[in-house]
Formats: structure tokens, sequence, C-alpha cells
């Protein structure tokens, strides 16, 4: 399995589209805070806008994908003159349709992810917030935008599901992207380091020594570690701590193994080791976690 597909699926991703945004001129639009473990999503199908967080600001055109894995809140911003005006909602089947007055100048879809409090939680707060993703050139969104219009357009049985696969898939193409503003480690543009990387991820459990992941990617020790570093926004031991909690916490999700057992198939020397590794990522002991998972379920 290539490594997007094995994180989406350690990740016990959910998807969800929320609202299509036909929005006129000189439009604000407000997005509060995203609810814990989850991740709002922004496609701009057509048109320009802005996308504020604070004190930046993002100018997006047709072909943009925009996810938020801190979940902050944020503003919508249609370029116009004249007065700043709101939205109202329409309630539908599958999603909610907010427009403004005037001819839409964009066409926007909204919505989130949801993921587990594990691998998923681990995964999300990797990556860095907002993530700017442009597909523009691409062959592949407009026909993924062209389904997810039609769809919106036809809004009967099978709508929100057909919607939720079609943003699963729009989350594989994010996180297989090199965004120009910051580093994300799922898609290094290097193959070098893409090739440590999958390394890790399909064997968590080796003897990932510095040494080792450099002679993987045929680079001396120093060259290595500052071309990683560069590439992913983190370090060497950053990163193999988070794919081996990832491991675990889907090993404690779906086998019955000790948390000893679970802890050496995941290349941890010690079990009190381990679990001051799972803690620092995510925030309670394996036993607990687990303890946990099968409440919820």
């Amino acid at each position: 399995m290539d490594a997007i597909s094995r994180l989406l699926r350690m990740a016990r991703l959910g998807a969800s589209l929320d609202e299509r945004c036909l929005l006129g001129g000189a439009t604000r639009m407000n997005v509060a805070a995203a609810p814990e473990l989850e991740a709002a999503f922004h496609v701009l199908l057509d048109g320009e806008c802005q996308m504020q967080f604070g004190s930046t600001v993002l100018d997006l055109r047709a072909g943009d994908v925009v996810l938020i894995p801190s979940g902050v809140p944020h503003r919508v911003i249609t370029p116009g003159q004249g007065r700043p005006q709101g939205t109202v909602d329409i309630p539908g089947n599958a999603f909610v349709t907010k427009r403004s007055e005037g001819e839409p100048v964009i066409d926007l879809f909204c919505g989130h992810y949801s993921y587990d409090a594990g691998a998923g939680a681990v995964l999300f707060r990797s990556l860095p917030s907002p993530v700017h993703v442009s597909f523009g050139q691409s062959e592949v969104l407009p026909m993924l935008s062209a389904l997810m219009r039609g769809e919106a357009r036809r809004e009967g049985d099978g709508t929100a599901a057909i919607m939720a696969a079609l943003c699963t898939v729009l989350l594989a193409m994010v996180l297989r992207s090199s965004p120009a503003t910051a580093a994300l480690w799922t898609a290094p543009s290097d193959p070098r380091i893409a090739t440590t990387i999958e390394g890790v991820l399909a064997d968590p459990g080796a003897d990932w020594s510095i040494d080792r992941l450099s002679r993987a990617a045929v680079m001396s020790r120093a060259t290595f570690l500052r071309h990683f570093g560069q590439q992913t926004g983190m370090t060497v031991g950053a990163f193999l701590a988070r794919a081996r909690v990832m491991a675990a916490a889907d090993l404690l999700h779906t086998s019955d193994s000790t948390v000893a057992t679970i802890a050496a198939q995941v290349g941890y020397q010690s079990e009190s080791a381990f679990s001051r590794a799972f803690r620092a990522e995510v925030g309670t002991t394996p036993a607990r976690f687990r303890r946990d998972q099968q409440l919820r379920h």
C-alpha cells in the first residue's frame, strides 16, 4: 500500500461536504473554529477570493484548495465595491447552499474531515496550517469539480455519500501535492527523501538509524539531515516518533496484542519509552487510548 493510502486508512477518516457558497461581490463570510478532531477544507471551483486567518491573507483562484488542520476560525472575502454583505443559508438534503446578493462571483465548496484521536490526530497536527495547494493547471481537479457540481445540482439519494467520497479523493490529492508556502512531509519533492518516508511508514519497527536512512537516500549523513528538514519541516527524530505512534495507534485499534508487544512491533526497546512517546504525541497512555476507543465503539 502506498504511503498516502496507508495514512488515510490509519486516520480513520470521515469526510463531509457542508456548504456550497455561491457568493456575490463584497461578501464577508465568517467560518467558525472547527470542533476537536475535525479540520475544515475549501475548494474554489470558480472565481477569485481571499481567505483571512488572523493577519494572514491567502489569495485564491479557481482550482485552489485550502485545508485547515489547526481548525482555527477564518473569513472568506469576495472582491467588489460597496458595503460588505453577509450570507443567507438555503437548506438542502445533503448540504447547505450559502448565497449573498448579486450575481455569484465565486463557487466555493466547504466541508470538513473528521479523524480519530490516535493516528488521525497525529497526522493532522503534523501538517502546516493552512495548507494551500493550487490545482489550476491540473487535469484532475476539473474532472473532480465537474462531478461535484453535477452531484450538487442533482442532490438526491446518495448525494451525501458521493460527495464524501469525492472529498476523500480531494484530501489524497492535497497530501501528495507540494504547496508553495510550506513543507508538507507527505509530499517531499525530492524522490530520495520520499523513498525514506515510504520505507519508514511501511516498516516502522525497523532499526531506522540516521545512518541507515541516509544510505537509503544515497546521501551523506549531513546532507540527508539538511534535506530532510527542508523537505518535511521536521527533524528525523520527530518524524520517526510520529510514524511509529501512528502505526501503534492503528494496532491498538485493530489487534489484541499487549502494549509491550505493540511497542516492540513499532521499534521501541522498552514499554516505558514507548508509553512516553505515545503520550507526547496523543496526550494519553496507550492503554487508556485503547480503552477510550473501545468505549466509543
